[in-house]
């Protein structure tokens, strides 16, 4: 994989450099990868989070794809489409927030059990800023679970990710969280059915360290 430094200008630059929010502003009540896929993202759900905790569900629409028969205390969703994330029958709160814009978000430290990042980790222009602000606001030892297949939005997703092909996007978001400084026992799986030629499905799973230190460039 081509070596990187998360600020250079042009690895994370997107065809469409339009307002984030112009792009979503039309709800898309429809889901991004197939229903093997989907399963893959549930069940990996069902692994890492704990029934009865409190989830974050980042980038989040109006669908989670959480497991339906495990019940948890608290799921809040934070995405660019409030009439999407309202449609969520998962959430219990909901956040409208452009990451790209904003990075910060708006928890104490350590409020979370567990954190969801659905085939979107490809439309982050920082992502090292925003997996450290996630390790931030989860519980020392929680688990954040980044799913993604190899579909997207060409004119939003940056230009590094469309470069690479499935394996090194692994890398690549493993490289996101060591840069991110305050994340431990990162694991990459592959969780890719494909039966007739589906979606794959791809994860990267680390564990919080609390608030960490700065983010630091990957060369």
């Amino acid at each position: 994989m081509a070596s990187a430094r998360w600020s250079a200008d042009e690895a994370f630059r997107r065809y469409d450099e339009s307002p984030d929010e112009l792009f979503y502003t039309e709800p898309r009540l429809v889901t991004h990868i197939d229903d093997g896929a989907i399963a893959a993202v549930t069940q990996l759900y069902r692994e890492y989070f704990p029934p009865g905790g409190s989830i974050l569900d980042l980038m989040s629409s109006w669908v989670s794809h959480l497991p339906a028969e495990v019940t948890y205390q608290r799921v809040a969703g934070l995405g660019m489409n409030e009439t999407e994330l309202a449609a969520n029958p998962r959430l219990t709160e909901f956040t409208v927030r452009n990451l790209n814009q904003d990075p910060h978000l708006p928890f104490d430290d350590g409020e979370f059990d567990g954190a969801g990042l659905c085939v979107s980790i490809q439309y982050l222009i920082d992502p090292p800023v925003v997996l450290r602000e996630v390790g931030r606001v989860l519980k020392v030892g929680a688990p954040l679970v980044i799913t993604f297949s190899n579909r997207c939005f060409p004119r939003k997703a940056v230009f590094i990710w469309q470069m690479l092909d499935d394996v090194d996007h692994g890398r690549l978001v493993e490289q996101y969280l060591q840069a991110a400084g305050n994340w431990s026992a990162i694991e990459r799986l592959n969780r890719s059915a494909r039966p007739a030629g589906g979606d794959p499905l791809y994860a990267v799973v680390g564990r919080s360290m609390g608030p960490g230190q700065p983010t630091r460039a990957v060369t």
